[in-house]
C-alpha cells in the first residue's frame, strides 16, 4: 500500500507545480490524508490533460464504465481531482484532469480541513512546496496595486486595474472562505489583519466547480468589489491568478497567507513575485509615524531615524502601505520593465512546464 502513494507523489511532481520529495516524508502523510489506496490507483492513470472516460477505461478496465464515472466523480467532489464539462454535438461530455497540491486539493478541502492536515500542509510548504513554486520564477498568482495607490499620472494597464479585471472576467463569480485563515482559526493562531473570511473569489468554471461543491456562494460584480474594497481598507494584499483573465483573486496577508507568510522568511522575497510596482518614500515629507511599516505584510518597510524606508527585494507592489500615510509620503511607482502576464491560466501553466523544460536541460548539460 506504501508503494501506491510513493508513486502517486512522483506523478504529481510531473505535474507543472510538483509535488517533492521530502526528508521527513510529510508529502505522503498528506497523500494518505486525502486518497484511499483505490482513488490514489484512479488518480494515476490522470495527467495535466484533459480525459474523457472511455480514455481512462482503457487502464482501469476492472470497472465498467458507470463505476468508474461514479468513482471518478467522487473524487472530484471530496476535492481530489479536477472534471470539466464541454457541450459536444449536443451532449454534456465529462472530462477529468489529475489536481495539484495548491492551487488546487488543498483549496478544496475547505469543508474537510483538520488542525492537523494544515499542519502537515504548513510544513509541506516549508520543507519543500516552496521552493518548488518559486523554482521557474513563475508564480500561480501575480500582485496587483491597490486601486487608490496609483496615480493618475501613471498609466495603469488593464490587467492591472482591478474594477476592469472584475468588469470583464465574466460569469459566475463565487467566493468562499480562506483557507488559510480557516487554517489558522482551527490551531488557535487567528489573523493578525483582518476579520474577514469570506473573501476568496474564483471566476467562470472555477466559480461553478466551488458551487457545485458547496465550496462558495454565487456573488455580483458589486458584492465582488464590495469584498476586495474591505479587503484593501484591512491592507490584505490582492493576488489574482497570474494572467490577464485570471480564474481567481485572493486576498492574503502575511501571517496566514501559506504563500506570504514562507515567502517573507526569505531574505529577497521580491524576484519571486510578478508585480508591476513598488513602493517609495519622500523622506522630507515622511513624520516617521510608522503606520507604514505595521500594515506592510512583507516586512519591507521599516522606520530608521524617524524616516520610513522601503526595502525593495522585499517589497511586492501590494500598496497595503498608501492609503493610510498620513503625509503622503509613500506612494506607488511602475516599474521601468513592465510584466506582462500571460492570456489565460493554460498559458501559466504551459509556461511554467516549458520554463522546467528549459531549466531541466541547462542542468543536464
Amino acid at each position: 500500500m506504501e508503494d501506491i502513494y510513493n508513486d502517486l507523489a512522483k506523478h504529481l511532481d510531473k505535474m507543472p507545480v510538483g509535488y517533492p520529495k521530502t526528508e521527513s516524508g510529510v508529502e505522503l502523510r498528506i497523500l494518505k490524508h486525502l486518497f484511499t489506496s483505490e482513488q490514489a490507483e484512479i488518480a494515476l492513470t490522470l495527467g495535466f490533460y484533459p480525459n474523457k472516460i472511455k480514455q481512462l477505461h482503457r487502464k482501469l478496465k476492472q470497472y465498467s464504465l458507470e463505476e468508474l464515472e461514479t468513482k471518478l466523480d467522487d473524487m472530484y467532489f471530496k476535492g481530489l481531482i479536477n472534471r470539466g464539462i464541454r457541450n459536444e454535438n449536443g451532449e454534456e461530455v465529462k472530462y477529468y484532469t489529475l489536481a495539484q497540491l495548491a492551487v488546487g486539493m488543498y483549496e478544496y478541502q475547505l469543508n474537510r480541513l483538520t488542525p492537523e492536515f494544515f499542519k502537515d500542509v504548513e510544513d509541506y510548504f516549508e520543507e519543500g512546496f516552496l521552493d518548488e513554486c518559486n523554482s521557474t520564477g513563475i508564480p500561480q498568482l501575480r500582485t496587483i496595486p491597490i486601486e487608490q495607490t496609483i496615480d493618475h499620472e501613471q498609466t495603469i494597464a488593464s490587467y492591472d486595474d482591478l474594477k476592469h479585471v472584475i468588469e470583464i472576467i465574466g460569469g459566475p463569480i463565487a467566493v468562499a472562505e480562506c483557507i488559510c485563515r480557516k487554517g489558522t482559526d482551527l490551531i488557535e493562531e487567528p489573523c493578525k489583519k483582518t476579520d474577514l473570511r469570506e473573501s476568496c473569489l474564483s471566476f467562470r468554471t472555477a466559480a461553478k466547480a466551488y458551487i457545485e461543491k458547496g465550496l462558495g456562494r454565487e456573488i455580483s460584480k458589486e458584492e465582488a468589489i464590495k469584498i476586495l474594497e474591505t479587503a484593501q481598507e484591512d491592507g490584505l494584499v490582492l493576488q489574482p491568478g497570474n494572467s490577464q483573465r485570471p480564474m481567481n483573486i485572493c486576498t492574503c496577508c502575511g501571517c496566514c497567507c501559506g504563500i506570504l507568510s514562507h515567502q517573507k522568511n526569505l531574505e529577497e522575497p521580491a524576484q519571486f513575485f510578478a508585480t508591476n510596482y513598488y513602493a517609495k518614500v519622500d523622506p522630507d515629507e515622511c513624520i516617521g509615524c510608522g503606520i507604514c511599516e505595521e500594515r506592510c505584510n512583507m516586512d519591507a518597510v521599516h522606520v530608521e531615524d524617524a524616516i520610513a524606508v522601503v526595502n525593495l527585494a522585499r517589497c511586492i507592489g501590494c500598496g497595503a502601505c498608501v492609503p493610510t500615510c498620513t503625509s503622503e509620503a509613500i506612494k506607488m511607482y511602475k516599474k521601468e520593465e513592465e510584466i506582462i502576464p500571460p492570456k489565460n491560466t493554460i498559458e501559466t501553466y504551459l509556461a511554467i512546464m516549458d520554463k522546467k523544460a528549459e531549466l531541466a536541460r541547462v542542468e543536464k548539460q
